[in-house]
């Protein structure tokens, strides 16, 4: 294993841009199997950030699996993905959805964070010369805390999730207060749903085929344009811990299988990742059904506070869909903008340049597969985006 070798201490008060609360926490390298062994307890442990996720997602990039301590004890980490730029004139370090804390819970949070931060710029930006990149989760609060610390700290805001709204569903209310947390909108398809004789299911890993035939059948209907990672699932499926598997569920009407759907549960926020219906779904309701039933079973058996539906890719069904599902309980909160920094201006423009090229690359992808599909609507369990570093 190598080792982050700079020890940051704590900023002087005044220092400019950095908190006074940093702490001086000490960052390491280690194995892509300690790593996700050891990340499993994190309250803020995300598909994104696991080893087994990243490098079948995003096989051209480095995976570096940095954890922090704090006098000796764990406190966070994050995975970061290392890519040479074109001509080899610099590299970019990104960290999605990172750096993770241990435990959200801690007075010295924002310390922690402050100190993990220090740490990567002096390894990734100062040592080795690249640009760091690093894109805070969505927050619950109104307020992006870590974004707002990373600019206070000398980051430049970078590229912007085209859709940057997540959907984010409060899991820890009764069934009463649940369903009166609902717009009245989809209260109404919930209620007809239930009348419709479905029944929900909870599977095993074994039962993946029966996911895989409705999602091909789905996406050969639609002819949508799949940004997701779709095809890291039976990877993850199978990963150790096995508290990092996905949970599958599915809705059945009568004697047949209508829709499913997969979800990351743990940490504090579980994650829609991927849904499917056929034909039949819809004038079912299904989907009302089956994610009533998700939520439920999250509440009761996971510690997750949150339920993250994702987003929309822009179609106005969906975000109907998924507004009435947050309600008045939950939370509908932007990603912010990637955070760039640089100790020299060379990879800072490089990287940005880079970073450009791709959303323009994009955005005419997106232009191209809407003009050849004018008519396409998705229906309400569209697999959710997975936009990548």
């Amino acid at each position: 294993m190598s080792a982050i070798d700079e020890e940051i201490s704590p900023a002087p008060a005044k220092a400019a841009g950095r908190p006074s609360a940093t702490l001086p926490v000490t960052g390491e390298i280690v194995s892509g199997r300690e790593w996700d062994e050891t990340v499993a307890g994190f309250d803020e442990v995300c598909q994104e950030q696991l080893f087994t996720f990243a490098t079948t997602r995003w096989p051209g990039t480095v995976q570096e699996p940095v954890l922090f301590r704090l006098g000796g004890e764990i406190v966070g980490g994050t995975l970061m993905m290392v890519q040479p730029l074109p001509l080899r004139l610099a590299s970019i370090a990104v960290s999605k959805w990172g750096p993770m804390l241990k435990d959200t819970h801690r007075p010295d949070a924002a310390g922690l964070h402050a100190g993990m931060i220090e740490a990567l710029i002096a390894d990734y930006a100062r040592k080795r010369g690249m640009m760091l990149s690093v894109l805070p989760r969505a927050s619950i609060e109104a307020e992006n805390g870590r974004y707002r610390q990373l600019l206070a700290r000398g980051f430049r805001a970078g590229s912007i999730l085209l859709f940057p709204n997540r959907y984010i569903v409060n899991l820890r209310l009764d069934d009463a207060d649940l369903r009166k947390s609902f717009a009245q909108k989809w209260r109404y398809h919930l209620n007809k749903s239930e009348k419709e004789g479905l029944s929900f299911e909870h599977a095993g890993a074994e039962r993946m085929g029966e996911f895989h035939a409705l999602y091909k059948a789905m996406t050969d209907r639609k002819q949508f344009a799949d940004h997701s990672a779709y095809e890291t699932i039976d990877t993850l499926m199978a990963m150790e811990p096995a508290s990092l598997r996905p949970e599958l569920f599915f809705v059945r009407h009568e004697s047949g299988i209508v829709g499913g759907a997969i979800v990351f549960t743990a940490g504090d926020r579980a994650v829609y990742l991927y849904g499917a219906t056929n034909d039949r779904a819809l004038p079912l309701r299904a989907g009302y059904f089956l994610h009533w039933h998700i939520i439920r079973w999250l509440r009761d058996n996971t510690p997750a506070q949150w339920y993250d539906l994702g987003g929309t890719d822009g179609y106005q069904g969906l975000h109907q869909f998924k507004k009435g599902m947050v309600g008045d309980a939950g939370v509908i909160r932007p990603v912010p903008p990637v955070a760039n920094y640089a100790a020299r201006p060379l990879p800072f423009i490089v990287g940005q340049g880079a970073f450009a090229a791709r959303d323009a690359y994009h955005a005419v992808q997106r232009a191209i597969h809407a003009w050849r599909n004018p008519d396409r609507r998705p229906d309400q369990e569209r697999a959710s985006g997975g936009e990548g570093p």
